[in-house]
């Protein structure tokens, strides 16, 4: 996450907790990760099956296996689909200590390569861009000399040498990935800009050596080389710049948790130790404020904690001797002692990383169409030009034939393809950014065009997520609803209790002046009394008060009854208020043939309120896990799902689902797992990206026929097939066309709209 978005509100986070001393982000561009420069001087690879794992493009010249640890690493932006994490131990990283300064998060490009690390494509473009110029400046187009160009006496050999450093450094992006492909047996988008390049800059050098020695000319196609090469990475670097950088939400997660824990000694004495030293039954001391530790049992003390993060329950949780706690939630006012039940990878926390590496390692089903037509044009174009091979050798011989398949080749792969899609992107990005909507993924728009299912997290996502006044009802005629008021606010003043504040709060906000009491005093178990005006009052629950009530009760909400003499003279309602835009979310879905479907950790009666008043189905009490194989259990039935969350408890599916918008108000966690950051926290602004994601997706498409289309036509040309009846493509004609297809797509990307709200 951008730290300099300011929209981004942390509210969620305690950042005060956070050891960043030894992080340094100074120079951080995640635009285009490099690991390089990693230092991997602490990574223990012991416990690792390495089997799957495809270290090709990795540079390990800096790696010391000897001290590796894999404790300090992190995994996020690894390809892990073909990793086996059975024997990883994932419970100690710790990220602290690791220099982010030179890393670059390169999210691949075009061909839908999320994972190749190939350097920085800006870095790369800007360095290969001089190069590049001057091998424009000095070889014509196709043998025309253009006005522009400087021809003198050996520029070709000049040529050649500059093209060679080109083709080696600015090139290597391309030539690794199209080795990925082949591997994946999927030559698409990077095959055919190898082929293109390779073609173009091979023939070229042969073309130059041919001159001086036999003496004949010989046409080469280094124009066509610089160009194809400096607009096939200024392309890729248009569109990471676009996408949000990919979040890791391992490392969210681990930041959770405190460092260091309070241990208490046999003596009663505290000894500060590490987290990762902690053992089943050691007892740890939590203060007022401070984050659980570990997951484990109050033996002593009792307070609120505040689970809201991790289970999606959205009031504090009354805790005393022998309640579990969960490491990772926030501890209210009380001091506890608790008794550590689960470390390591049996803890919460680590459960819902695991969860969450499940998900990351699955691959995504998005089609990604510009790496099907890229594919197609590939195999196109390398048949075609075995065809014209060989029957121009027959035909004619077999120079004449070369210089037609070369040609095939070298106009197989169109410029404008490189930036039909990235121009297209880099406008939706910035239209989405207007409305709030922040994409780090490219392919959940596509998949957002075919969804069938939004699971919708209730807390936070729907909800407030904050514990309100619902309503205040007057049950006698000798008060009003604002003398009513007053009382609640008066009789709950001194108190720290969330319900309490929450009624303080509605006071102060409809400018009513709370009562004040001359004593307060605790009634055990039901609520609290006191005295006001010489009148005695009671603020006691529902349950304690006994007696049927002529009221309508909001559904899941939490009610308090105010008593005077054994008489109900007012009640007031408290629960989590839904947010104004979640009504109108569920028409929006309902009419685009989305099945909205709410999942929330909290109880069955708070999610049935909410469920009954938006008219939708719930699964109520739903863990981690249970939201995670509620999301598989959808894909397996081949539906398209989008899962919207805000809480640790929604991460592993917001990475499972096959498009997953997190809340901005929610925790790191979340917004590292999604593709779609709603940085408004604004459950309408949803309407927005459904439909940006439909008119993008249409808009890539036509761009696809404008960039590609022609070369459709152009392949066949090229090959001759059509010269018996003395139609061939004359080089120029197709430079022009070349020039003509790129100017649309730039064109059309910019006619990318939104309907105004």
């Amino acid at each position: 996450m951008n730290k300099k978005d300011n929209n981004l509100k942390d509210g969620n986070m305690d950042h005060s907790k956070m050891d960043h001393s030894n992080m340094d982000h100074s120079n951080m561009d995640h635009g285009k990760m490099d690991h390089s420069k990693m230092d991997h001087s602490n990574m223990d690879h012991s416990n690792m099956d390495h089997s799957n794992m495809d270290h090709s493009n990795m540079d390990h010249s800096n790696m010391d296996h000897g001290k590796m640890d894999h404790s300090k690493m992190d995994h996020s932006n690894m390809d892990h689909s073909n990793m086996d994490h059975g024997n990883m131990d994932h419970s100690k990283m710790d990220h602290s200590k690791m220099d982010h300064s030179n890393m670059d998060h390169d999210r691949g490009a075009m061909g839908g390569h999320a994972h190749h690390h190939h350097g920085s494509f800006k870095e790369i473009f800007l360095k290969s861009l001089p190069l590049g110029i001057a091998i424009l400046l000095i070889t014509p187009l196709m043998d025309i000399q253009l006005p522009f160009q400087i021809i003198f006496p050996y520029a070709d050999v000049v040529a050649a040498v500059l093209a060679t450093i080109l083709y080696i450094y600015g090139g290597k992006p391309f030539y690794m990935g199209a080795k990925d492909e082949f591997n994946s047996k999927a030559p698409g988008m990077m095959s055919l800009i190898t082929l293109g390049i390779t073609v173009s800059y091979a023939y070229s050098v042969y073309a130059v050596a041919a001159r001086y020695v036999t003496g004949e000319h010989v046409m080469d196609f280094f124009f066509e080389f610089a160009t194809l090469l400096l607009i096939m990475l200024l392309g890729h670097w248009i569109e990471m710049k676009a996408l949000g950088e990919a979040g890791d939400a391992q490392k969210a997660l681990a930041e959770l948790l405190p460092k260091d824990a309070h241990v208490v000694l046999e003596d009663d004495s505290i000894e500060t130790r590490p987290v990762s030293e902690l053992q089943v039954g050691d007892v740890i001391r939590v203060q007022a404020g401070e984050n659980v530790p570990a997951d484990g049992i109050i033996i002593r003390g009792e307070s609120r904690v505040n689970e809201a993060l991790l289970t999606g329950e959205s009031k504090p949780i009354e805790k005393n001797v022998k309640d579990q706690v969960i490491g990772g939630s926030t501890n209210g006012s009380g001091v506890l002692y608790v008794e550590v039940t689960e470390t390591g990878d049996k803890s919460f926390i680590s459960q819902v990383q695991t969860l969450i590496s499940q998900a990351q390692s699955q691959p995504s089903r998005a089609e990604n169409v510009a790496h099907k037509v890229a594919s197609w044009l590939f195999y196109i174009a390398v048949v075609v030009a075995l065809i014209a091979l060989v029957a121009w050798m027959i035909i004619a011989d077999l120079p004449t034939a070369v210089i037609f398949t070369v040609t095939t080749l070298v106009i197989a792969c169109p410029h404008a393809l490189g930036l039909a899609i990235p121009l297209v992107v880099s406008r939706s990005t910035s239209l989405g950014a207007s409305r709030g909507l922040l994409v780090k993924n490219r392919e959940a728009l596509e998949l957002t065009t075919k969804a069938d299912v939004m699971v919708l997290d209730k807390t936070g996502t729907l909800t407030t997520g904050e514990f309100k006044v619902l309503d205040v009802t007057v049950l006698s005629d000798k008060y009003s609803e604002e003398e009513i008021t007053g009382l609640l606010a008066g009789i709950e003043a001194g108190s720290s209790h969330p319900i309490a504040q929450s009624i303080v709060n509605h006071a102060e906000a409809k400018g009513i002046k709370s009562v004040s009491f001359d004593s307060i005093e605790i009634v055990s178990g039901a609520g609290i009394e006191g005295e006001a005006n010489g009148h005695h009052y009671q603020l006691i629950s529902q349950k304690a008060y006994g007696k049927a009530l002529r009221m309508d009760i909001p559904k899941g909400a939490t009610l308090s009854i105010l008593v005077e003499n054994n008489e109900a003279i007012g009640a007031v309602a408290l629960g989590d208020e839904l947010k104004e835009t979640s009504r109108n979310l569920i028409e929006v879905l309902k009419k685009y043939g989305i099945e909205p479907l709410m999942a929330t950790g909290d109880n069955e009666e708070a999610a049935q309120g909410v469920a009954e008043v938006l008219g939708i189905q719930y699964q109520a009490n739903q863990s981690p896990e249970d939201k995670y194989k509620l999301v598989e259990s959808m894909k397996n039935q081949n539906k398209t799902v989008i899962m919207v969350g805000d809480g640790v408890n929604d991460a592993p599916s917001l990475a499972l689902a096959d498009v997953g918008i997190a809340i901005g108000a929610g925790t790191q966690v979340a917004l590292d797992s999604a593709d779609i950051i709603l940085t408004q926290s604004d459950p309408g602004d949803i309407e927005s990206f459904i439909e940006l994601a439909n008119k993008t997706t249409r808009k890539m498409k036509q761009n696809l026929v404008w960039g590609a289309g022609y070369n459709f036509i152009a392949i066949p040309i090229a090959a001759g097939l059509l010269a018996p009846i003395g139609i061939t493509l004359g080089p120029a004609f197709g430079a022009v066309l070349m020039s003509l297809s790129t100017v649309i797509v730039a064109i059309n990307a910019m006619l990318l709209r939104l309907d105004p709200k």
